[in-house]
Order: structure tokens, then sequence, then C-alpha cells
């Protein structure tokens, strides 16, 4: 089943800039997260270079049952998912925003909307890594109250890895 939110996005930047966005909770067999994630594909691959291989084993969308698509004016600007990392534990997935819609609030809004997500399911904490090579990821992470923990799993000894964790309300 898929619910669509809709919210008034605003930011301060060199002027006062605001949007409406639609929040789609959806699963990962939804078209437009599918294409999204496409694309953030290919610019981690671009990214990360020769460690892309690694990282993408652990990024299979196949069965993500908690996924948001981010629509400005009914065109996706965004994605990002959920899944259950332990029993009182969400991992934030594919996390993306293309470029040209970066710099605008919606990655905030599709974090936060997970973050509440994964609280109504009952988990307590978010955890997620990212990459060295993603500072704009590591921006947000950081501007949204997450904390740098020890690589955790598959991320362990992983010295391009940088994971975070947010204890949720």
């Amino acid at each position: 089943m898929e619910t669509i939110f809709v919210y008034k996005v605003s930011k301060l930047h060199l002027h006062f800039n605001s949007q409406m966005i639609a929040i789609l909770k959806t699963n990962s067999k939804n078209l437009d997260f599918i294409n999204l994630v496409a694309l953030l594909d290919a610019e981690l691959a671009v990214r990360d270079g020769a460690d892309h291989d690694f990282y993408n084993q652990f990024n299979t969308i196949a069965t993500l049952q908690f996924c948001i698509v981010a629509y400005k004016d009914k065109i996706p600007v965004g994605c990002g998912a959920i899944r259950e990392y332990s029993e009182n534990c969400m991992e934030i997935k594919r996390m993306f925003v293309p470029f040209e819609n970066r710099g605008k609030g919606i990655a905030s809004k599709i974090l936060t909307d997970l973050e509440i997500w994964a609280s109504d399911l009952g988990f307590s904490k978010c955890i997620l890594e990212t990459g060295i090579n993603q500072p704009e990821a590591l921006s947000l992470y950081k501007k949204m109250n997450y904390n740098i923990i020890p690589n955790y799993g598959q991320y362990e000894n992983v010295a391009t890895s940088i994971c975070f964790e947010k204890k949720l309300l």
C-alpha cells in the first residue's frame, strides 16, 4: 500500500525558497524509486571508483519494504529507505537526491520521514553507512544529529566507510 503526504519545505538560501514536496511511502517495486536508485548507483560508481563493486553488493533493493520517494510537481526528486538491522534498529539505505535538486531541504525531509516511520514501527535508533567520497551525505547526517560510530557489520574494517547512528525519540 502506498501513502502520499504533502509538505511545504522552506529553506533560507540567498533568498527565501519555498516548494511543495509530496512524500510517497512505498516499497522497492516502485518504478520511480528504482529509477532514482539507478541514478544513485551511477553516481556512486564514479565516486567510489574501484571500491564500487564492494559497496554495491550490500545495496540491493529487491526486498526493501519501507521506501520513500519525494516528488516536486509530480516529478521524483529524491528517495530513501529503511530496513530492519536488529530488534531495535533500522538501517537507512539508498538516500539520494539528484544534483539539480540538492540544497533545497529534500534530503532532510526524506531522512526525517524515514526516522518517523522507523519510530512508528517501534524501532529506537537508526544506523547508516556512507563513504568518505560523499561530502554532501556526511554534512547531511551531521546536520541531522547523527553521531559517528565504529563501523559495523560488513563495513567494520573498511577505511573508506563512515558509519553513523541516531537514537530516535
